[in-house]
């Protein structure tokens, strides 16, 4: 027996809703990663399958929902603070991947489960949802795709964006998911 629940419209179907819409979402995947990355319970929640199909958002509220959590790897980081794995206080980058295929991600689940800081989730986000990278279902562009031409002409968005999926500095994603989060809030108007 299986017990479904309808939650609202999957992610997908907001891929070419109005501008503002498809920021305010963004923005809150971004704090999804946040929150399941780092939070008061020191447990990382790292998404391996990120795609349009696993996200919905709620008709009423508009928040968006994981509604396919069966490929979640958990990490308990006051663990590893304890048995201190070898470099289990390094930083660990995910590798960007740029596969031919639909919602690819590569990481080590050896890595993920020794280390206290990762970026993984902001990976998967950026990557496989919000940047160009994203491909889905025949489309290109991610969530994000053709932003109003002040923003594109800005080029702020599209930096923060393909330095948060595919990093050219050393530990560069972080430091893009923290501005790219503090930019959606700002564009959003969900600043804090």
């Amino acid at each position: 027996m299986v017990a479904v629940n309808y939650v609202g419209e999957e992610l997908w179907s907001y891929f070419n809703a109005p501008w503002e819409k498809r920021v305010d979402l963004a923005w809150q995947l971004m704090e999804i990663a946040e929150q399941l990355t780092n939070n008061d319970f020191e447990f990382a929640l790292y998404l391996l399958d990120v795609s349009f199909d696993n996200f919905a958002v709620g008709p009423r509220d508009g928040k968006v929902i994981i509604v396919d959590a069966e490929n979640v790897l958990v990490a308990d980081k006051r663990l590893i603070r304890q048995n201190k794995p070898e470099n289990w206080d390094v930083w660990y980058e995910s590798k960007f991947d740029d596969c031919d295929k639909e919602a690819c991600l590569s990481f080590s689940k050896e890595i993920l489960c020794a280390r206290v800081t990762v970026d993984h989730n902001y990976y998967a986000v950026c990557q496989n949802l919000l940047s160009r990278h994203a491909t889905w279902r025949g489309t290109s562009g991610g969530l994000l795709h053709d932003p109003p031409s002040e923003i594109a002409k800005d080029g702020r968005l599209e930096a923060l964006l393909d330095e948060c999926a595919n990093p050219k500095k050393r530990y560069g994603r972080f430091q893009a998911a923290k501005e790219l989060r503090g930019y959606l809030a700002q564009l959003s108007h969900n600043v804090r």
